[in-house]
């Protein structure tokens, strides 16, 4: 790439993706995906962002409004000061500001893919991929019946996935799990409780010891390190940590603390995917398993999404599910499992781009940021 590659703008879109049926957790029931993406423009290239935060505060702090702002009057114009489309300049440039890691990332996922297009690298190359495909893995909602659950559980086997993970929660965990387990046998089961218990809960969490899980993800508050810590010496289920990962510093903490046994990378939560592939190096020097976690992506997240997750300490199914899990109809080219694995795309950058018209059709708003543009005071 030639030293004259300069950024000329930023484009902020907001879009409102429609979901396949409702997805409902313990933060609540979702209907539609309110989705932030990215597009920076150099002089070479263009790169593709996409920010995870949801649309009100509660699995995160970040929420898609705060963002929107934060982005246009903050970070936005920090890095287009900069000009240079140097993807590790990125979360120096924004360090001055608290949190917003999702929107952080995102920025970051967007000037990696300008300069990787430029370069003509793939995603999975910069990160170091060693594997040309992963294993595909489905969450599954909390639903209004345990009958409709095990209905739907069966299609998600059916259509190949390798791993099922189910979202409980207090009054929804222990027959829900009996009943998949009862079903279908011998399958990859792990649950994720959202942080909706406390360790007062630890007795009735050790009742899931039973079912030969994988794992349990974030059963207490993401604050709730040290709880873990007590939670996982009591429970014979390894505690997996989700919201209490926030960086490679934070998933040293936990581990050295005994607070959890496997980790759950989301590139979103982190900061970006520079930072999760630093969290999966702390993790494989210390000999701890890791999976990449999904947040409802759209093609773009969700083929970056792939690349992270064939890295070699990736030894469990992740989140990466096809297109079809939720949206009819993806921004991009759909995502697909073919034998029970979404292959790492190989293009240059994230390797797929969205659909023009049909970006338009769900876009919200759309602003422009020019690069002569000046950050807010």
């Amino acid at each position: 790439m030639a030293e004259g590659n300069r950024l000329r703008g930023i484009e902020v879109r907001q879009v409102r993706m429609p979901l396949v049926s409702p997805f409902r957790t313990s933060f609540g029931t979702q209907t539609t995906k309110d989705v932030i993406l990215l597009r920076a423009v150099s002089d070479e290239a263009e790169g593709w962002g996409e920010c995870v935060a949801g649309s009100d505060p509660l699995y995160a702090p970040e929420y898609v409004g705060a963002a929107l702002l934060t982005l246009r009057d903050y970070f936005i114009p920090a890095i287009l000061d900069q000009s240079i489309v140097d993807p590790a300049l990125v979360a120096p440039a924004l360090d001055l500001w608290k949190g917003y890691r999702m929107s952080k990332g995102a920025l970051e996922m967007a000037i990696l893919d300008a300069r990787l297009r430029a370069t003509g690298q793939s995603f999975g190359e910069a990160l170091g991929a060693v594997h040309a495909r992963v294993p595909a893995g489905v969450s599954v909602g909390i639903m209004n019946t345990v009958d409709e659950l095990v209905e739907t559980v069966g299609g998600y086997l059916d259509e190949g996935y390798q791993r099922i993970k189910l979202k409980i929660e207090p009054g929804w965990d222990l027959e829900p799990v009996r009943r998949i387990r009862d079903a279908f046998g011998a399958i990859q089961l792990q649950v994720d409780a959202n942080a909706a218990y406390t360790l007062g809960d630890a007795n009735h969490l050790r009742k899931l010891d039973a079912f030969d899980l994988l794992l349990i993800e974030q059963p207490l508050g993401d604050e709730d390190v040290l709880a873990h810590a007590e939670l996982a010496r009591r429970l014979e289920t390894p505690v997996c940590l989700d919201e209490s990962i926030t960086s490679a510093r934070a998933a040293a903490d936990a581990i050295s603390l005994g607070a959890c046994s496997i980790v759950n990378i989301k590139a979103g939560r982190v900061g970006g995917y520079l930072e999760a592939r630093r969290v999966h190096d702390v993790c494989v020097a210390h000999g701890v398993p890791v999976w990449c976690g999904g947040m409802v992506e759209t093609g773009l997240g969700r083929s970056a999404n792939a690349a992270l997750a064939a890295l070699p300490g990736m030894t469990l199914p992740g989140d990466v599910s096809a297109s079809s899990r939720f949206y009819t109809e993806d921004l991009t080219e759909p995502v697909v499992i073919e034998d029970g694995h979404v292959a790492v795309p190989t293009g240059p950058g994230l390797g797929v781009v969205p659909d023009a018209g049909r970006l338009d059709a769900v876009t919200v708003s759309s602003e422009w940021i020019p690069a002569n543009r000046r950050l807010a005071s």
